[in-house]
């Protein structure tokens, strides 16, 4: 084995691989020299060497969205530690959990004019679950002491033997503060930053290990429910006629069909769900804004729940945050470990336990309650269905015909990954085959970091994975093609109108210069030259014909992966959209 010389960088490594995290995604660089050493020289980490820091963050948290547990990502000093902000705002708001390792220069290098530094501890302190700052190993920095400085020091044996006091204490502090950071991220699901200060020299190796760091066992919490919280929803339950669950973000399988099938009998329930939310029933209700954009204020009356109750991450949604602002539920109940959102504004109760272990409760102590509820709105989403077919059926080629296009050809069990703004949305509209695990970058909403993502997500699943992303979005991140790691079986699908679609479609004065080019961002840009240059295949369509066309060998087996840009006409999108839902009445 090959060891770095330095000690601190050695009880890094060897407490990182005592909690079992085995994924690290490096960008280059001299300052964590050290910790690369050490963890490319042990066969147990799998090692990703990601260049552009932005690109490797999003990257590594596509391997956890997959994996569930925690990867880290591995920086040089400096402003390379900023470009992680993106990915781990991502994390904070998607309870993902992203272990940033940052390399560090001394304390006494800080704020003197030395390159590549910068205030690196508590740089993420608004988005983080905990930043751990290390010490330097006094063995390290004791060379930068004098008598000057210290006169306490009478002798040498005095001082050294105040040092190895010193160094006791530090390596003593250090190791709490990794373990305390790494087990955080494990069990509350989130990100932490981990900033490591090292002093040259910085690529001395040894072949044995100077640390032996002690190891503090993560405590997980406790699931247990209280009785008389769950006795009191019980009884709220029994009593409420209209009761609508509302189910954000969601990772597959993660709710057991047991407790959806219940809920689906019930007829004063309600389930809305999302294309986020990986859950599924025939009498659940799977396009929100298909269903509440038409309504009149009297049917929204109708609509208006007794109990909202949410389990999941954000809501996509814009029509059903404004509904239930407005139309506001007598209770809000929010299911889950993680922080509960006020969204609507009536959040009364936050259940810190795991959805399953509430049904499983719930369900034992409710009954069926009789309502016309469900009936009432199953008659309006046949009818809402009716007349989508209708649309659908003649609409013109557009951003909207390309996605009843896309998603309908979907490969069977694989993973869609979504870009952000009208893609996500798009999405919403459609139904998807069953066997589809869906997943977008929610916790923010950016649109930077999707590729990335998506590769990430790639690298880690047995699945087959396609993105179907935005032109901003693509080229905003074009960097994540600069990837060793990328699956031949990897999709990605680039609509193409020439901008930022989504704005057209919003309140705003259209058609003028001023809108043209700082709002909508028209360009003329195509991804032809970049898949060449990141030996991708490519494919691209036009029209309906060509679109059909191009799928009907797109997903097929191939030893690069694949891009296929659709161009649509930007011009008519936003008013196809519109007609869309003035169709819906």
């Amino acid at each position: 084995m090959i060891y770095s010389a330095i000690p601190l960088a050695q009880t890094v490594i060897e407490l990182c691989k005592s909690k079992g995290l085995k994924h690290i995604v490096i960008s280059p660089g001299s300052r964590n020299a050290p910790l690369t050493i050490g963890f490319t020289h042990d066969s147990y980490f799998k090692c990703y060497s990601v260049v552009d820091e932005r690109c490797a963050a999003f990257f590594a948290l596509g391997i956890a969205q997959q994996l569930k547990e925690p990867v880290a990502v591995l920086c040089t000093s400096g402003s390379a530690l900023l470009n992680y902000y993106p990915a781990v705002s991502e994390a904070f708001y998607s309870n993902i959990p992203l272990v940033v390792l940052s390399a560090d220069r001394p304390e006494f290098k800080i704020g003197i004019g030395d390159g590549q530094t910068i205030n690196q501890p508590n740089v993420f302190k608004n988005h983080i679950l905990y930043s751990a700052n290390l010490k330097l190993d006094i063995k390290e920095e004791h060379r930068h002491f004098s008598s000057e400085e210290f006169p306490i020091f009478k002798t040498i044996e005095l001082k050294l033997e105040h040092l190895f006091k010193l160094q006791e204490n530090v390596q003593d502090t250090n190791e709490i503060e990794i373990n305390k950071a790494l087990n955080i991220s494990k069990t509350k699901q989130g990100p932490v930053h981990i900033n490591i200060p090292l002093d040259e020299p910085l690529y001395n190796r040894v072949d044995t290990l100077k640390v032996n760091p002690k190891v503090i066992t993560a405590t997980l919490p406790e699931l247990e429910l209280d009785f008389e919280t769950i006795e009191f929803c019980a009884d709220d339950w029994n009593a409420a006629e209209r009761k609508l669950i509302l189910v954000g973000v969601n990772g597959p399988n993660e709710i057991e069909q047991k407790y959806l099938d219940l809920l689906a009998e019930d007829e004063s329930v309600l389930v809305f769900t999302e294309t986020t939310s990986n859950v599924h029933h025939d009498n659940f209700f799977t396009s929100i804004d298909k269903i509440i954009t038409p309504l009149s204020e009297e049917e929204f009356k109708a609509l208006q729940p007794d109990i909202l109750l949410t389990f999941g991450g954000l809501i996509v949604s814009k029509r059903i945050k404004s509904f239930l602002r407005t139309h506001k539920p007598k209770q809000h109940w929010h299911v889950g470990l993680e922080k509960a959102n006020d969204t609507f504004f009536s959040l009364n109760k936050h259940i810190e336990t795991t959805p399953n272990q509430f049904f499983s409760q719930l369900t034992i102590r409710t009954t069926i309650v009789e309502s016309d509820y469900k009936n009432y709105w199953n008659q309006i989403k046949e009818l809402r269905e009716q007349k989508h077919e209708t649309y659908v059926k003649d609409v013109l080629y557009s951003d909207f015909k390309v996605f009843d296009i896309l998603l309908k050809t979907l490969r069977k069990d694989s993973v869609l990954q979504l870009g952000n703004s009208s893609t996500v949305r798009y999405a919403q509209l459609f139904k998807l085959p069953l066997d589809v695990e869906v997943f977008c970058n929610r916790g923010t909403s950016g649109i930077d970091g999707s590729t990335s993502t998506a590769i990430g997500c790639a690298s880690a699943t047995t699945k087959p994975t396609t993105l179907i992303v935005g032109d901003l979005s693509f080229f905003y991140d074009s960097n994540a093609l600069w990837n060793n790691y990328i699956p031949a079986s990897f999709r990605i699908i680039v609509i193409n109108n020439e901008g930022g679609g989504i704005f057209r479609i919003l309140p705003g004065h259209k058609d003028t210069q001023n809108f043209d080019y700082f709002f909508e961002t028209k360009h003329h840009l195509s991804a032809k030259q970049l898949a060449e240059m990141y030996k991708f295949d490519y494919q691209t369509a036009s029209n309906e014909v060509e679109l059909e066309t191009a799928l009907d060998t797109f997903y097929s087996a191939s030893k690069s992966p694949k891009l296929l840009e659709i161009f649509t006409p930007s011009t008519i999108n936003d008013s196809i959209l519109i007609d869309y839902f003035k169709a819906l009445k």
